[in-house]
């Protein structure tokens, strides 16, 4: 939770979170060393100095860790687990649901489990998610469509293979998907992300939330303009709240445009951890405020209310959770522990 300096308190719901395993120990080949090095790239490139990590604790930070800077140093409420596999540069997988689930077993209440599903493995990946979902009961999963599977770099929401998950994930009950589609890591195609084939599925399945996360970019206008059609496909912002560090004035201009086609209530705080710590980011985002142009153009003010719509409010209705409820409790629970 945020606190203002008013004393206002702000819902913090990160919408894209990890737990990877990264170790020369795990990598299968020079693909995993080339991928974890996109990442170290961007975290020491892009973050306060005062905030990069050493490299060793970087590539495997653990489930501990991963605790204290979302939960206790960082404001972050509830927490989206996004698995992602890449199999075929890691032994034993980058970011799998059963990696993540350390952390979700040790703070439950705070973390959202989701699944992942590649639909390129046919009947065998549908057996799978049913398995994996009478365990953790998910209400969201992961595309990731450039990754690397055998022959195959990629593919297209668009595919035959698509369509008999989405219609799995409806039997199932589960309703968010969340697409990476955004900027390329070495050594995935940059094409295999191309958010065009997102209003094809948008449209034939009206009653699935489609989260983009990263928006897009660098494609950004095309998918403002696909997410202005389709009101059921949402702007996930990690990586672009990374921005309101080394650059404020970017970051200024991606909000205006999202903010004017999509409206404040249909974009989703994410701080892309463990490549950046949510606790800065959070608090450049809270304290960052249009000029008078900007906000003229994105038609509103980064009031206290869209801000608070931002940063948790919006996610937490595509999950079932009520924020009021979950800072009341939070906040009892809290005294009863102080208590003791």
């Amino acid at each position: 939770m945020y606190v203002t300096d008013k004393g206002e308190k702000v819902f913090v719901m990160d919408g894209h979170t990890h737990l990877w395993d990264a170790r020369k120990s795990n990598r299968k080949n020079r693909y995993g060393s080339t991928f974890i090095e996109t990442f170290w790239n961007g975290h020491t490139g892009m973050s306060p100095p005062e905030t990069v990590w050493e490299l060793d604790r970087f590539e495997y930070y653990g489930a501990k860790a991963a605790e204290q800077d979302l939960f206790v140093k960082g404001y972050v409420d509830v927490a989206v687990m996004q698995p992602t596999y890449l199999y075929e540069f890691y032994n034993e997988g980058f970011n799998t649901v059963e990696q993540c689930s350390a952390l979700k077993k040790l703070r439950p209440n705070n973390v959202v489990l989701n699944g992942r599903i590649d639909p390129r493995n046919g009947k065998k990946g549908i057996a799978e998610l049913e398995k994996e979902h009478d365990t953790w009961k998910f209400k969201g999963v992961k595309m990731y469509t450039a990754e690397w599977k055998g022959k195959s770099k990629g593919y297209k929401l668009s595919e035959p293979c698509v369509k008999p998950y989405l219609e799995k994930l409806l039997e199932l009950g589960i309703k968010n998907v969340h697409l990476h589609k955004g900027p390329t890591i070495h050594p995935l195609s940059l094409d295999a992300f191309d958010v065009n084939d997102v209003d094809d599925v948008a449209t034939l399945y009206p009653d699935l939330n489609f989260i983009v996360d990263h928006c897009g970019i660098p494609r950004l206008e095309d998918f403002c303009w696909i997410a202005n059609q389709e009101p059921n496909v949402y702007g996930g912002l990690a990586i672009i709240t990374a921005f309101t560090h080394t650059r404020p004035r970017y970051f200024q201009r991606l909000l205006v445009d999202l903010l004017y086609y999509l409206g404040p209530d249909r974009l989703l705080f994410g701080s892309d951890y463990a490549i950046w710590e949510p606790s800065w980011i959070v608090e450049k985002l809270m304290k960052f405020e249009f000029d008078e142009a900007s906000a003229e153009e994105a038609q509103t003010h980064l009031t206290l209310e869209v801000k608070k719509k931002i940063m948790g409010e919006n996610m937490a209705k595509l999950y079932d959770i009520n924020p009021t409820e979950f800072l009341r409790k939070s906040a009892t629970d809290s005294s009863a522990i102080a208590a003791e």
